[in-house]
């Protein structure tokens, strides 16, 4: 049946609509904070496709979430497609290109096959896949007898001061706990996979320590307390506590849990160094706690340094739906919507669909964890070259991927006569 079903969106699809679509979507910039820009390009786009319910409602102050309905002939289930309409700056990007096509930033030019472009791969081919695909359906004659819904969502990316702290999908879930937005029965966020089916992903904090001490002359060095050293201890025990997370489980699809290290900084002049800040990063598996980890890592760092007189200050800047980061998450990567999608992205596209899990976070936990949703990540496009200067997409996985949603939402949706 996918086989048929397949055969006959291949035949249908209008390339040239589809990449017109895509490459206006990269048009709109829209770096964090600026989401309304392009939130207008897909109010403009969902109206054009008939969607029902369309509301464009502000998360924060002129930064507003969208969403839409496909309704189905009815006695078929709910599938939702959602993604973040923000995307990373483009510092650097006109310099590294410039004198080129790909100099312009949104001028999404076709170079090598491939759709050029900051936004291009996170994720605004998923969010324009998604739309085609239902527009695919629409082209193939194939009435769905459940509904489509789509949610766009702002303020997913870090970078930009003051923002990307997930405050757009926590209005958006938000508004389904109230009842004023119909709960899917499963989710796919379009975060770039390369057409794979992530069924889990990882969690991770933020934590920066400060470490403190005293002040000395460096010809008096008893006098004082110094940060530097103690900031070398605590980087020591923090290196072999890496070592005792990764050997504790590994996850058959996200790997091992560690730490990272990302920054020191601290010294003084012809003195002892009297403080010191350390940046880390934890990623954690399934299953485990955002509080027991931070509480693991506060006390090997205390117990490195030890001195009564050396203080300790830890901060976690990067609450997402936790307050301390992201949770990590997975569902049941043998359910039947997930053979679904798989089956339609291995046939949309040769290689395809596989069943990975995602070596980021993003917010389907919002999904998975809080509202018990089924979710997973699927959509075209390679996490590894976005938030780069080589951000892009190829031509072929882009329309493989239309082809894939849109089989996706017939089988899960059920066809009506």
């Amino acid at each position: 049946m996918i086989d048929d079903i397949i055969t006959r969106l291949r035949a249908a699809l209008d390339r040239d609509q589809a990449l017109t679509l895509f490459r206006g979507a990269i048009g709109r910039e829209s770096i964090t904070g600026n989401e309304a820009n392009f939130v207008a390009f897909l109010e403009e786009k969902m109206r054009e496709l008939g969607l029902s319910g369309v509301n464009r409602t502000e998360f924060l102050p002129g930064r507003p979430n969208i969403w839409g309905e496909h309704k189905g002939a009815g006695q078929g289930k709910r599938l939702l497609f959602i993604g973040h309409t923000d995307t990373v700056h483009v510092d650097g990007w006109r310099e590294h290109w410039q004198g080129t096509e790909r100099e312009d930033p949104f001028a999404a030019p076709i170079v090598d096959g491939a759709v050029w472009g900051r936004g291009s791969g996170d994720l605004k081919a998923g969010i324009t896949a998604s739309l085609a695909a239902l527009s695919l359906l629409d082209r193939a004659g194939i009435r769905l007898k459940g509904d489509v819904a789509f949610a766009f969502v702002g303020d997913e990316e870090s970078g930009q001061p003051g923002t990307g702290v997930s405050a757009g999908i926590r209005h958006f879930v938000g508004r389904i706990e109230a009842g004023e937005v119909t709960a899917p029965d499963f989710a796919v966020y379009v975060e770039p996979t390369r057409l794979a089916v992530y069924a889990a992903q990882i969690g991770f904090f933020i934590a920066d320590i400060t470490i403190t001490g005293k002040s000395a002359y460096f010809g008096v060095p008893e006098l004082g307390k110094d940060a530097l050293r103690a900031s070398h201890a605590a980087m020591t025990a923090l290196w072999k506590h890496s070592d005792e997370v990764a050997a504790r489980a590994e996850h058959k699809l996200v790997g091992r849990g560690f730490l990272l290290i990302t920054g020191l900084a601290g010294g003084g002049y012809i003195a002892v160094p009297e403080r010191c800040s350390l940046s880390l990063i934890r990623k954690l598996l399934p299953g485990e706690s955002l509080d027991t980890a931070a509480a693991e890592i506060e006390a090997v760092v205390r117990g490195a340094i030890g001195d009564p007189e050396i203080t300790v200050e830890f901060a976690y800047p990067a609450g997402r739906d936790h307050p301390l980061g992201g949770t990590a998450a997975e569902i049941d990567e043998t359910r039947a919507d997930v053979a679904m999608l798989s089956d339609a992205m291995a046939g949309a596209m040769s290689g395809r669909g596989v069943i990975e899990g995602a070596p980021f976070w993003s917010e389907s936990p919002f999904f998975v964890n809080r509202l018990g949703i089924p979710a997973v990540y699927c959509a075209p496009g390679d996490i590894r070259n976005c938030h780069t200067f080589e951000e892009h997409v190829d031509v072929e996985e882009y329309l493989a991927g239309i082809v894939g949603f849109a089989a996706f939402m017939a089988r899960y949706c059920g066809v009506a006569d």
